[in-house]
């Protein structure tokens, strides 16, 4: 099933003052804000007008259509130029009111758009790059919902707006590279080639050929007049029916229509005064008042959305004509509706675990938990970083590539940047659940994303190995001593730091069920004991924290917190406490946001009234004193790590039971 005819009934004569109508929008915005960035709105004016009113699929009826087109201003900056589109085709939640509350308070007009679907508002950008790869990420869940569903449900495009800048970062060449080697011939990226960026002319930083990176990728490329309607249109054509994704380069200039600024470094963001839009309504023989759109232009703005609409009328009859459990399945793979028996299968792990007790690799017990889950969630989906061996996640699945997109296992290659704004990009697009896994040092390359992720609350999967000084003779580049932490600091970001394999259970089961924001669950590269012994379904680290072994012995003198590997060297402290009478109590806490979020009586209960705290974690303390409060005692790393067995570190560095049984005893 082929995707809609554009809409012929909008002549191309019309579209010039369509484009209009956006300019005009966008200065009256600014000017009413005091601020904001014309150069993208008024320089790609003409670009947008053809791809809405002649090539896109779309429904403002309903804006959530799961077959519409994507559309993401990757150069989030010029905002208005994405508002300005919204209202004038018509959705509901951009009245021409919300334009005027334009950089305001509450506005849906935020200064940058923020991720609202309901809007329109497919991702939230403005730091540049990170839209592109979140459109390649929707690219790629279109081709995998495609192949299991086929044409009928899922067949539509995904276009980008995209500035200098965000070919410019590193992750504009990634996102080049994979997309490219992958052949996404339904992502199409529309470059506002203007050659100016805030601190002026491109000539000052870069001198390659940008069109020729892409031509490299394998991409195909059409270098335009991105004022010059027709050659918009047949640009446009041409993309749709060539196999592999597009750049269409189109030279424009920026803040087209502002005689005083186009072409200029001011066309950026420089101040606009309302003699400017003065002269520019002369110039375009614009007769329509500030926020006011003359009514011939408005309906043939609102005339675009009729093809999308005859498209979803046809998309629901074929949807209505499947079977029972092909609707069953694309309705709960859309809604993110976890299908029946995720958790038994999680239980399932769990239960063998503790039967038996053995040590294991923390990052092998992920891979096993989610080689158990893939085949329950067909929608699960895992990108990684060039590192499939090490963290053991790709099990089962074969291989998402350019001749099979059947596969469920995206080789990203040394690219953990794009791989996290990619896998967002699938979260927010739909009806699949990304994973993406790397080492936790090298999240720091896709901390961008991460933060992005949990700005918008997509419910996006991070998983990491190799989280401290235990992997040893690899050296400090690979111990992220202060990356815990840092992680812990991000707002609505979920850190599940499990300490055995069924505590990576219970880990699992809370990231798959949150699905406000993403979660990072974070293991161990080294093998960890069992030191769990209780299999049944309760999740005892849903609330963040437990008791994980009481103190013995008459009332909790001692208690003793940890996460992950180190909760281990706690029971052992704790053993030689106990050995001396001192009745101690070890507290697992592999979540501290879940922890935080229970009521002051639980929380008391866990940590104990009156007693002495001290924490153990092989990272820096940043964070524990929440916890242990200042007159706890904290054992852990004060510096960078160093490049030894894994035994031998956590001797060189203190990190042993007797440390911390010495640092309860100092305080008792």
């Amino acid at each position: 099933m082929q995707t809609p005819a554009p809409a012929q009934d909008v002549q191309l004569k019309d579209l010039a003052s369509m484009a209009h109508a956006i300019r005009f929008l966008a200065v009256d915005a600014i000017l009413a804000a005091g601020e904001g960035h014309q150069g993208v709105p008024l320089g790609m004016a003409e670009i947008a007008t053809t791809l809405y009113a002649r090539h896109l699929r779309f429904d403002p009826a309903d804006p959530q259509w799961s077959d519409r087109d994507r559309v993401v201003l990757s150069n989030g900056h010029g905002s208005m130029l994405l508002y300005a589109l919204l209202h004038l085709t018509g959705y509901h939640h951009m009245p021409i009111a919300a334009l005027k509350s334009f950089r305001e308070l509450g506005s849906p007009c935020a200064g940058h758009p923020e991720y609202e679907p309901a809007a329109g508002i497919e991702v939230t950008t403005g730091p540049l790059g990170q839209g592109i790869a979140n459109a390649l990420g929707m690219a790629i869940a279109e081709q995998a919902l495609n192949a299991r569903f086929g044409d009928d449900l899922v067949n539509h495009r995904t276009w980008a707006f995209v500035g200098d800048g965000c070919l410019q970062e590193g992750i504009g060449q990634e996102v080049i590279q994979l997309a490219g080697h992958l052949k996404l011939g339904k992502l199409t990226f529309l470059w506002d080639d203007n050659a100016i960026t805030d601190d002026g002319s491109t000539d000052l930083s870069i001198s390659e050929n940008v069109a020729e990176r892409f031509r490299v990728g394998g991409w195909h490329v059409q270098e335009i007049d991105g004022h010059d309607i027709p050659a918009i249109d047949a640009a446009l054509r041409a993309a749709t029916a060539d196999p592999r994704p597009s750049l269409i380069a189109c030279r424009t200039r920026i803040a087209c229509g502002i005689a005083r600024l186009e072409g200029q470094r001011g066309g950026h963001s420089g101040k606009l005064f309302p003699e400017d839009r003065t002269a520019m309504a002369e110039r375009f023989g614009w007769t329509g008042e500030p926020f006011h759109v003359p009514p011939a232009v408005l309906a043939a703005w609102r005339a675009t959305a009729a093809p999308g609409a005859v498209a979803r009328a046809a998309w629901q009859a074929r949807l209505a004509q499947q079977g029972n459990a092909v609707r069953d399945a694309f309705a709960q793979a859309q809604s993110r509706a976890l299908a029946p028996g995720w958790r038994e299968a999680i239980h399932a792990f769990k239960a063998r675990a503790a039967q038996q007790g053995t040590a294991e690799f923390s990052i092998a017990a992920s891979g096993a938990i989610a080689a158990a889950l893939y085949d329950v969630l067909p929608e699960m989906m895992t990108a990684c970083a060039d590192l499939e061996a090490p963290t053991n996640h790709k099990r089962q699945l074969t291989a998402f590539t350019a001749s099979d997109r059947t596969g469920r296992y995206l080789h990203c290659g040394v690219r953990e940047h794009a791989m996290g704004a990619l896998a967002n990009g699938m979260a927010a697009h739909g009806g699949v659940i990304p994973l993406a896994v790397t080492y936790l040092p090298f999240s720091d390359y896709e901390r961008p994303a991460m933060r992005m992720a949990a700005l918008m609350g997509l419910p996006t999967l991070f998983v990491f190995s190799h989280d401290s000084i235990g992997i040893g003779k690899n050296g400090p580049t690979h111990q992220p001593v202060e990356i815990i932490a840092s992680l812990r600091a991000m707002p609505n970001m979920l850190v599940l730091r499990p300490c055995d394999a069924v505590e990576a259970a219970e880990a699992w089961e809370i990231a798959l069920a949150h699905s406000g924001g993403p979660s990072s669950l974070v293991f161990a590269r080294q093998s960890l004991p069992q030191l769990r012994t209780d299999g049944g379904p309760e999740n005892r680290s849903a609330r963040g924290a437990y008791v994980l072994a009481e103190a013995e012995g008459g009332a909790r003198r001692v208690t003793l917190l940890s996460t992950g590997s180190e909760v281990q060297i706690a029971l052992h402290a704790r053993a030689l406490l106990q050995a001396e009478g001192i009745a101690t109590a070890v507290v697992s806490m592999p979540c501290w946001s879940l922890f935080e979020a229970q009521d002051r009586a639980y929380r008391d209960g866990v940590l104990g009234a009156g007693c002495v705290r001290v924490a153990v974690e092989a990272a820096v303390k940043f964070g524990w004193e929440r916890w242990i409060g200042e007159d706890g005692g904290f054992v852990g790393m004060t510096g960078f790590g160093a490049s030894g067995p894994a035994e031998a570190l956590y001797r060189h560095f203190g990190i042993t039971a007797e440390a911390v049984a010495g640092e309860a005893r100092a305080r008792l």
